[in-house]
């Protein structure tokens, strides 16, 4: 076993709150499709190489190194990331 440590990289990343507009900052991309139920709710799915993924509200929308989109659950985002303001980590 060897132990690895994660390179810090920069990414693009929006919170996708459930709202038709939160969903139209990102579904222009050819793997995204927003869909809404009758109920109001709406999620976003993303086509990935490991498969078919739903982003649901309150779920993060990450634009990874080579331009590829995946979702990540607010709990496992704001633990390995930071905020970026101006040129300082918040």
């Amino acid at each position: 076993m060897a132990r690895y440590y994660n390179k810090s990289v920069v990414v693009d990343a929006w919170l996708f709150d459930g709202s038709w507009w939160s969903a139209q900052q990102f579904v222009h991309q050819p793997c995204m499709r927003a869909m809404w139920s009758d109920q109001g709710g709406g999620e976003i799915v993303i086509e990935t190489l490991e498969g078919v993924m739903r982003v649901l509200p309150g779920d993060y929308v990450i634009r990874g190194v080579k331009g590829e989109f995946y979702p990540c659950k607010p709990d496992i985002f704001l633990a390995a990331h930071e905020l970026i303001v101006g040129d300082h980590v918040r």
